[in-house]
């Protein structure tokens, strides 16, 4: 009977994950056809100078932007919007009636009371005023990427030595979408850029000594 070696070693070592081991969920669904994600983190900043010398005095900080590039593969629906197999087939959004297509699920029609708001007179008066949506608007479902409300991407990584780590990209809005295909492509691709307001880094939350059958004593036979 021989023992199997020990995973201790490779907890309290440095741990990588690849592609492979990493799923992204988009507010609360996995999504299948990602096949890459990026972002970028940028912000302004300025030299200050003053009179009788050449060099910056200080730096001053002004607005960070965050950005990035999602990559799908096309597979037979639309990755994100869709009637019927879409990731957010069931999003919703306030429209003109004019500009919704034929084939969208519309949910709701008519004078619509949308929610209620405490306006600057009504908090002197006591009162709040309601606001409404006319009747040229429908709750609709998005037909273009752009249209999907704001929502998180989670990354959960896991490898076979137990390691388990995730990050999030928050409150992501799509901005572009591009696709296309030629005669030499044996698969296609489409690209999306999105911008987000904020990033919470890679964090390892689980130990591998606590997982796996090496760390309960199993014997190879």
């Amino acid at each position: 009977m021989a023992t199997a070696p020990s995973n201790e070693a490779f907890v309290r070592t440095y741990n990588s994950l690849s592609g492979v081991d990493i799923k992204a969920v988009f507010h609360n669904k996995a999504v299948a056809p990602l096949q890459a994600i990026s972002y970028a983190v940028q912000r302004e900043k300025a030299p200050v100078y003053t009179m009788g010398y050449p060099d910056p005095r200080a730096f001053s900080r002004g607005k960070r932007g965050i950005a990035g590039t999602l990559i799908f593969a096309v597979f037979d629906t639309h990755a994100l919007v869709g009637t019927n197999q879409g990731i957010f087939k069931n999003a919703e959004f306030w429209a003109d009636k004019e500009e919704i297509r034929p084939s969208v699920d519309v949910r709701s029609s008519g004078f619509a009371q949308v929610e209620t708001v405490d306006s600057p007179i009504g908090e002197a008066s006591g009162e709040s005023s309601t606001l409404f949506v006319g009747d040229d608007q429908r709750l609709t479902q998005p037909w273009y990427s752009d249209q999907i409300p704001p929502f998180d991407i989670t990354l959960t990584g896991a490898n076979e030595l137990g390691t388990v780590m995730s990050m999030k990209v928050l409150q992501v809005e799509i901005l572009n979408e591009g696709y296309g295909i030629s005669i030499d492509d044996l698969m296609s691709e489409m690209q999306m850029t999105y911008v987000a307001r904020g990033i919470i880094p890679w964090t390892r939350w689980q130990s591998a000594s606590i997982a796996g059958p090496w760390s309960n004593g199993v014997t190879l036979g």
